[in-house]
């Protein structure tokens, strides 16, 4: 494991993790809206980051998502599994770690899309673990750690 790898995994796992309403959809701990009010679609149809609006807002999952736009919004509407982020938004690497919830993600610079799905870490440096030798790992441990995860998000089982 490198030490970029040791330092990203102990900052995920020493960040709160936090549930949404719907329980496994990170809200962050301040605001009450999925990814930090950011347009889900436009990671895709952008290839950037951009803040979405309450006006153009969608609730799924017991959680509201914000959008740029109404055309953007209704493309989430219509298959909302293909834009949402894996593992709710949370942090990829702690997720892959021992299926930590963190919370505290940068949903400005630190995303990547893989194989057509949004993957989101806490800092820009830990993103490049995606792109690295390692990614299948990390994908693999984080699927296989994430359904546990999600169903004590979704019971309010962590702090």
């Amino acid at each position: 494991m490198r030490i970029s790898t040791l330092t990203a995994c102990l900052i995920c796992l020493a960040l709160p993790g936090t549930a949404a309403a719907g329980g496994s959809v990170n809200t962050g701990p301040f605001g009450g809206v999925a990814i930090k009010g950011y347009d889900t679609v436009a990671y895709f149809t952008e290839h950037k980051a951009m803040k979405g609006s309450s006006e153009f807002a969608y609730e799924w999952l017991g959680t509201p998502w914000h959008f740029a736009n109404s055309r953007h919004r209704d493309l989430f509407a219509a298959d909302p599994v293909r834009y949402a982020p894996q593992y709710g938004g949370y942090c990829t690497l702690g997720v892959g770690i021992d299926g930590h919830a963190s919370a505290n993600i940068d949903p400005e610079r630190s995303w990547r899309i893989i194989d057509g799905k949004l993957y989101f870490v806490y800092d820009p440096t830990y993103a490049e673990e995606l792109d690295g030798p390692a990614r299948d790992d990390w994908l693999a441990k984080a699927d296989a750690h994430w359904p546990d995860l999600q169903e004590k998000l979704e019971k309010n089982l962590l702090n």
